[in-house]
């Protein structure tokens, strides 16, 4: 299975148009957080609307599975909690999203919501508690957020993860997590598009201008994943994105 992992578009509806592009050629799409963008004069309902578009033409090309990121957050639950209605809501296109669990061929999937305070955090732990029960041969968790105390959520001054995360990775011991947030890891010293905590690899492809995102494919079969990003002599991307750029070994389950 090869797997197309970005996140933080932010809006950026070029680097949309390009995972349309590619869709059929992956067999799984993950979208991790961060589809709109707090700053951009479009107001976030509008942009969810067009946005929303962009997975039902994803979902149709391939499968799709969409997370919440903090740009997301568009309501209150009856806790007070921020929380994404409209990515939730995108359950309704066949899309699984927050707080789904599904199984593909032999890999199980969790996917976490951003959460905002210890209600939302409860729940993601029952989702796990639940999950790491299950007897697939891979474990993947899609979460907005890297873990604390790693690479790929260093921008050069702070790290910016997950602490509950961290906790989370190191009880349960996944195969994969994909992430994104802070922007800067891959391309800084001291920070990384990639971690390993324990046996999980962890991902953040970062984020780079343009119209092509800097992206991870994960290929199950082959076990590799290689991390794409603009090359800053040529300016050019091709479709053979999946052979450049570093290579990893992930152990075996």
């Amino acid at each position: 299975m090869k797997v197309l992992h970005v996140a933080d578009l932010h809006y950026d509806l070029k680097k949309f148009d390009w995972v349309v592009d590619v869709a059929s050629e992956v067999d799984l799409v993950v979208l991790a957080g961060d589809h709109l963008e707090i700053a951009n004069q479009i107001q976030r309902p509008a942009q969810a609307v067009v946005i929303r578009k962009y997975f039902q033409r994803i979902s149709k090309l391939t499968r799709l599975i969409v997370c919440s990121g903090n740009h997301d957050l568009d309501e209150r639950d009856e806790f007070g909690e921020l929380t994404s209605k409209w990515v939730s809501n995108v359950r309704l296109f066949g899309i699984p999203t927050d707080g789904d669990s599904l199984i593909i061929e032999d890999t199980l999937f969790s996917v976490c919501p951003w959460w905002d305070g210890v209600n939302a955090q409860y729940d993601i732990n029952e989702q796990l508690l639940q999950d790491a029960r299950h007897n697939a041969k891979r474990w993947v968790w899609i979460h907005h957020a890297p873990p604390e105390n790693s690479p790929t959520s260093w921008d050069g001054r702070n790290c910016y993860g997950d602490e509950e995360l961290r906790r989370w990775i190191e009880r349960y011991q996944p195969d994969l997590v994909l992430s994104g947030h802070v922007h800067q890891s891959p391309y800084i010293k001291d920070g990384s598009w990639v971690d390993r905590i324990g046996k999980t690899w962890v991902f953040n492809g970062g984020h780079q201008p343009g119209r092509v995102p800097s992206h991870v494919l994960i290929d199950t079969e082959l076990e590799r994943a290689f991390w794409k990003r603009l090359d800053s002599q040529t300016k050019c991307t091709t479709l053979s994105w999946w052979y450049n750029g570093k290579k990893l070994q992930p152990a075996r389950s």
